[in-house]
């Protein structure tokens, strides 16, 4: 294949060409539930399309469908006016139809011209593959997409970054025409993210349809012409971004105003509760000092690789420390393991919920007490009724919204599932919580309650660690924001008059 970037398209062209794409009223119905209820949406050559919508909306449905994963219970899809059938995810890949997930599915094992041209590699005599051809194949995309990525390296070997080049590459190497990229910036930083955008804005010029999916409204607004929003399985708004207020598609959204994102309660901290005095780490950080009090939201900001999360997992007990000392409520303790960490009411929910915070096979109501074993079991015999009322009791604190707690977490939307995480650590009644992006791949309403319950837990005593990448965030719930550069603490800031640039000028250390 060619991957030189095409003569771009006009705008007049795009905006008034016929679309690549057309789903007409498509419904996905699964026994007890209506996931899709009629939905359409039309992808233009040379234009970004926002697929927004709260988790539970349906968007995930709508990809499975668009990549041959599910059949549409009713609908059709057309392709350049003409209607097609995915009969398997091959079919769609045939139709050119590829997709580009926040955890890339691709293969750590192979290499990067393996994971890019498995399933069509170039073959030359006698049908064997052309290892050569296929490196040089490899290479040639890499380049057109300015991503100086060895096709010989292992995947594993890889950032997230990078995995998001090979997966982009993927995507030209089958000559696909339309790319459905599923919050690809989830774990980006600023640069990556930027980087990312040039090589949507080469897709756009050479005439591809890219659906995109994003809780992020100033990204959707940077790279997208089009949206559509989906609430509760419906289409229930679509149009031109320029023309449309963020206010407008929030409330197609939601169903209502979200006029406080972050309904912070005015707390007065209380006393010292933990005392972190020159943590540190053989490699991540060094000379962490701080102290947390009664009912107060610390904040933890800085770029990607600034040591936050490596700081939260230390003092969880995941990693040792290498020196340094902590104190819990002024006597000295020491964490040598996640059980010391949970004993002492150190508790910690992680950026990768679905990874390391969750079961995602288990039931709901064994997730909640996973932690809290020993309150539900009676001489070494787990007792279900006891797991499920304990379960219940933090279900309905939480508002978690569940057909009921024996169905697998893994079901969940992302939202419902940090509730469950959540939810298990409160039910240890900790101290203190560590929240590691606590609301990240979080539609906007949920973000808003998360942000409700965090403040509530707050001004009901308990001491919060809250590391985030997003400011508003940081800004909007924080008592106090430690910023953190290369492993090192930049700055300790209060929260009046704390701006965005104070911030990002110390984390970046452009004073």
């Amino acid at each position: 294949m060619n991957a030189t970037i095409q003569k771009p398209l006009t705008a007049e062209a795009a905006a008034n060409g016929a679309p690549i794409l057309e789903m007409r009223g498509i419904s996905q119905v699964f026994p007890g539930v209506r996931a899709l209820d009629g939905v359409s949406i039309a992808l233009y050559p040379g234009q970004v399309t926002a697929l927004i919508g709260e988790n539970g909306a349906g968007k995930s449905t709508l990809v499975k469908i668009l990549t041959g994963i599910y059949r549409p219970t009713e609908g059709e899809i057309l392709i350049d006016g003409k209607p097609v059938r995915f009969a398997t995810a091959q079919g769609a890949v045939d139709h050119g139809v590829t997709a580009i997930h926040q955890e890339t599915v691709l293969f750590d094992e192979l290499t990067v011209a393996e994971n890019i041209f498995l399933g069509h590699a170039p073959r030359g005599r006698f049908g064997r593959i052309d290892w050569g051809q296929m490196k040089a194949r490899a290479a040639d995309l890499l380049a057109s997409l300015e991503a100086p990525i060895d096709p010989d390296i292992r995947l594993k070997d890889l950032s997230i970054a990078q995995r998001h080049l090979v997966a982009i590459a993927r995507a030209l190497s089958i000559e696909a025409r339309i790319v459905i990229m599923d919050e690809p910036t989830a774990a980006l930083s600023r640069k990556e993210i930027d980087d990312l955008f040039r090589i949507v804005e080469n897709l756009k010029a050479s005439g591809k349809a890219v659906l995109f999916i994003s809780h992020k409204f100033d990204e959707v607004y940077e790279i997208a012409e089009n949206f559509v929003v989906f609430r509760d399985g419906r289409s229930v708004g679509a149009g031109r971004l320029k023309e449309t207020p963020q206010d407008a598609i929030v409330r197609l959204m939601v169903g209502r105003d979200v006029k406080d994102a972050f309904p912070k309660i005015a707390v007065t901290p209380g006393a010292p509760v933990l005392e972190v005095k020159r943590y540190t780490h053989p490699t991540e950080f060094r000379d962490i000092s701080f102290t947390l009090h009664k009912g107060e939201i610390l904040g933890v900001y800085g770029l990607i690789g600034a040591g936050r999360s490596e700081l939260a997992q230390a003092l969880f007990g995941i990693t040792r420390p290498s020196g340094g000392s902590l104190a819990l409520e002024g006597r000295d303790v020491t964490i040598a393991s996640p059980r010391d960490a949970i004993a002492a009411g150190i508790v910690y929910v992680p950026e990768e919920r679905g990874r390391h915070g969750l079961a995602l096979p288990m039931p709901i109501y064994q997730n909640m007490t996973l932690p809290s074993l020993a309150r539900t079991s009676r001489q070494g015999f787990l007792r279900a009724s006891e797991e499920f009322a304990l379960a219940r009791t933090y279900a309905e604190r939480l508002d978690l919204r569940a057909a009921a707690l024996s169905v697998p977490v893994g079901t969940l939307s992302g939202g419902n599932q940090q509730k469950v995480v959540i939810g298990k650590w409160l039910a240890t009644k900790p101290k203190v919580i560590i929240l590691d992006e606590p609301t990240k791949g979080i539609d906007i309403g949920s973000k808003a309650a998360v942000h409700g319950f965090i403040s509530e837990l707050a001004a009901e005593g308990l001491s919060i660690i809250m590391i985030s990448s997003e400011l508003p965030e940081v800004l909007g719930m924080a008592d106090r924001v430690m910023v953190m550069k290369e492993g090192l603490m930049a700055g300790l800031f209060d929260r009046d008059g704390l701006t965005p640039e104070t911030l990002v000028r110390a984390a970046t250390g452009n004073a």
